[in-house]
């Protein structure tokens, strides 16, 4: 990252803060774009104290559904993280439309800005909800997953590299169930909503995420989707380490939700290598020769990645990533 011109769309939402706090701690960039339409947003994130002196970052307000301001956005811009997306299950059940434009139309402009500015590596941001998705979101965030791998195809002899990154609930993000507990317990309810007493979910923290993601720009080649290996939760216990005093009650579970969570099917191992912390899928279709010396490390297993098969944080270990996180 040191010496790069990086953007990230998306970039005033929990993942892109962490993320560009982060990169301004560690590297030195010539420059950090922060890409969104929420110009309050914007507002607030200038005037915190972590980016108020940074001589570097810059504040474009867009949409990625504008594809001619996406093209004056990633004008010389090294790296772009896709971090954009309308993410609330429910609001993208009842604005199927909306979702889809954001989602995947707006996939598609930044493949094309990304293209034309000869931007050199792009790293989308996917969710475990696009493995099997029972909800239009999870379904927009498969195709444009689809869309990213199939970028690579559209680049011919030009040094422009997409992947995807993949992964679970973050913990503490905004509109995610750890602020909606924790906000709850704050104002005295008496009980925690709980919709389904076996249900699980992959957690990952926001600070976690942003490490995978920059481990993944080296990581990659173009095509892959990176999975990290991350435990899980029971909701259940959530609960009991964030109010162990108070009851819970059985509201039932929302339309277009699963009981447990994947972050890969059976039918994408047979292209999945697997590392000591992290799952690498490549992709379906071959391009460029990118992946040929890597065939030969698939693995042979038939398996899935689930969030109620998978190695399980105690309610202590809960108790201690919540003390990290600011609400």
């Amino acid at each position: 990252m040191n010496n790069k011109t990086i953007l990230i769309t998306g970039g005033t939402g929990s993942f892109g803060k962490k993320f560009a706090e982060n990169v301004l701690k560690k590297f030195k960039p010539k420059k950090l774009i922060i890409f969104s339409r929420d110009e309050l947003k914007q507002f607030e994130m200038s005037n915190n104290p972590i980016f108020k002196n940074s001589k570097i970052l810059r504040f474009f307000i867009g949409d990625v559904r504008d594809f001619d301001r996406l093209k004056i956005a990633f004008k010389d811009v090294d790296y772009v993280v896709h971090a954009a997306a309308l993410k609330q299950v429910p609001t993208a059940e009842y604005n199927p439309t909306e979702c889809i434009k954001t989602n995947i139309y707006g996939a598609e402009n930044v493949i094309r800005a990304s293209i034309e500015c000869n931007v050199k590596k792009i790293i989308a941001l996917s969710t475990d909800k696009a493995v099997n998705p029972i909800n239009l979101y999870g379904a927009t965030k498969l195709a444009s997953d689809k869309l990213f791998v199939a970028a690579n195809n559209l680049t011919g002899k030009q040094k422009t590299f997409f992947s995807v990154v993949r992964y679970g609930n973050v913990v503490g993000s905004r509109g995610s169930v750890v602020p909606l507990f924790n906000d709850l317990i704050k104002k005295k309810s008496n009980f925690l909503p709980i919709t389904h007493k076996e249900m699980t979910r992959f957690w990952i923290t926001l600070n976690d995420g942003v490490q995978f993601v920059l481990q993944s720009f080296n990581r990659m080649k173009g095509g892959e989707i990176f999975v990290p290996k991350i435990p899980s939760v029971k909701i259940l216990d959530l609960a009991k380490a964030m109010a162990p005093s108070l009851r819970y009650k059985i509201i039932g579970i929302r339309s277009g939700e699963k009981l447990h969570e994947l972050l890969f099917s059976k039918e994408e191992s047979n292209k999945i290598i697997e590392y000591n912390n992290y799952y690498e899928i490549l992709p379906n279709i071959k391009f460029n020769n990118l992946h040929n010396n890597k065939y030969k490390k698939i693995s042979k297993k038939i398996f899935e990645y689930r969030s109620d098969k998978n190695t399980f944080l105690t309610i202590s270990q809960i108790k201690k990533i919540n003390r990290i996180i600011k609400f």
